[in-house]
């Protein structure tokens, strides 16, 4: 669990080291996610987990429409 300086729950932080893009969002959308509280984080990057651990099947069959 990161802390910011002031003590306050960091979960931009958390996301970042759990490996979500969180920087490539723009402003209000990094802003949604800073206020997740620490319970929210985690369940996002159990997720995460999960997908990524089927990342390979899923990755395997895209769909190409043209």
């Amino acid at each position: 669990m990161n802390r910011t300086g002031s003590g306050a729950y960091d979960a931009l932080a958390d996301l970042r080291a759990a490996g979500h893009p969180i920087d490539l969002l723009d402003e209000r959308q990094r802003d949604v996610f800073a206020s997740l509280n620490q319970t929210e984080v985690t369940l996002l990057n159990s997720i995460k987990r999960r997908l990524d651990d089927v990342a390979p099947e899923v990755e395997g069959q895209e769909l190409k429409l043209v």
